[in-house]
């Protein structure tokens, strides 16, 4: 099998599924790309077992089809280090050698069998639906920071994808904040749903277009599959129930305060540099249309307080929230202006943007921490 390919594609193809790949692994295959050529066309695949990444490119000039698994460290490194020109490779399939030729140099490594290489799952009584590569990477980056690491809680480790017959639903929660995310303009054949792990949909944010290219995705009860005309992953999904989330998002927060969100979030990093370092919490007073944050760690004397203007429609109140957790959070919000839905200190407050985008809408949840504390 030889085939010849420039080092520069080559490179970006095998860095779009690397992420896949585990640094420890117990099988020395799952350390390898995956090389399958047939006709003119190169498949480079990656898999940790859980999650399998494929990628499909055109070789300038091939002869003899053929497979081999090739270590991904050293051909990584090997190309990030080459300047752009073409590279041919000679693979011996009998004895597993892999000889690479460029301008410069040549270069010999030993590959492993082909059959080693886990095989993918078989698509077999899946359920399809398509939406935009864009949307799913906004739905991603709305919902992820979210997810918990609590692994003795397994569902909650994943984004919950909610479909429904005219909108779908991605929901994270790691317990003490929770986040709806819902778009209006996909419809999925059938109403229900699954949990799909962090890593799969980290790796698909960070090598999908950012733009409106179609995506196909199908599932069945134990597998996601996300495809492209180039491109596709699998990954198991998470085999638990996700949690009744709706239970524990508040109907009735009567009190409306809205406020500049660049302001707010500006004004809570400064404040939280004096804060307990354990707890970090933030304290909201909320008087008229005057907003105080103020926090203090008593152990080192520190104390921050600062002022904000802001429209509100309630009782007076103080509530206090971590000020890591807001902060990530209100960073996920888009818009100009913050509104905060409260109702006691006691309560979880709701922050969403004041205005609405188009076929979104977006809900995020936050649990309170006893003032004082």
């Amino acid at each position: 099998m030889r085939f010849i390919v420039t080092s520069t594609g080559l490179l970006k193809n095998l860095q779009q599924i690397s992420g896949v790949i585990s640094s420890n692994t117990v099988l020395s295959v799952l350390e390898d790309f995956l090389f399958e050529l047939k006709d003119n066309t190169l498949t480079l695949t990656a898999t940790d077992l859980e999650t399998m990444m494929r990628v499909q490119t055109e070789v300038t000039e091939a002869q003899g089809d053929g497979r081999i698994c090739i270590p991904s460290k050293i051909l990584l490194e090997y190309l990030k280090n080459l300047p752009e020109q073409p590279i041919t490779f000679n693979i011996n399939e009998q004895d597993l050698s892999i000889e690479m030729s460029s301008s410069v140099g040549k270069y010999k490594i030993g590959g492993e069998k082909a059959d080693d290489f886990p095989k993918e799952p078989a698509p077999s009584d899946t359920t399809s639906f398509t939406m935009t590569s864009i949307s799913l990477i906004e739905s991603i980056n709305k919902t992820l920071f979210a997810v918990s690491n609590d692994t003795l809680r397994p569902a909650m480790t994943g984004v919950f994808f909610e479909l429904g017959k005219e909108r779908i639903t991605f929901v994270s929660t790691d317990a003490h904040r929770l986040v709806q995310f819902t778009r209006t303009d996909v419809n999925c054949p059938t109403e229900e749903g699954f949990v799909v792990p962090k890593k799969p949909l980290q790796q698909l944010r960070a090598t999908l277009p950012a733009d409106d290219t179609q995506l196909e995705l199908s599932y069945n009860s134990s597998h996601l599959f996300v495809t492209t005309s180039h491109l596709s992953m699998s990954c198991r999904l998470i085999d638990a129930r996700f949690p009744d989330y709706q239970a524990v998002i508040p109907m009735d927060n009567p009190y409306k305060l809205t406020v500049n969100r660049t302001d707010f979030v500006s004004a809570m990093r400064r404040v939280s540099i004096f804060a307990n370092k354990t707890t970090n919490q933030v304290v909201l007073d909320i008087n008229g249309n005057s907003l105080q944050l103020s926090a203090q760690d008593i152990d080192f004397s520190y104390e921050g307080k600062e002022t904000l203007s802001c429209q509100y429609s309630g009782e007076d109140m103080k509530i206090a929230f971590n000020a890591k957790l807001i902060i990530e959070m209100v960073n996920n919000v888009d818009g100009a202006d913050l509104q905060l839905d409260l109702s006691t200190p006691t309560r979880a407050g709701i922050f969403r943007p004041t205005e609405k985008a188009e076929n979104e809408d977006v809900l995020m949840l936050l649990m309170p921490l006893m003032v004082g504390v």
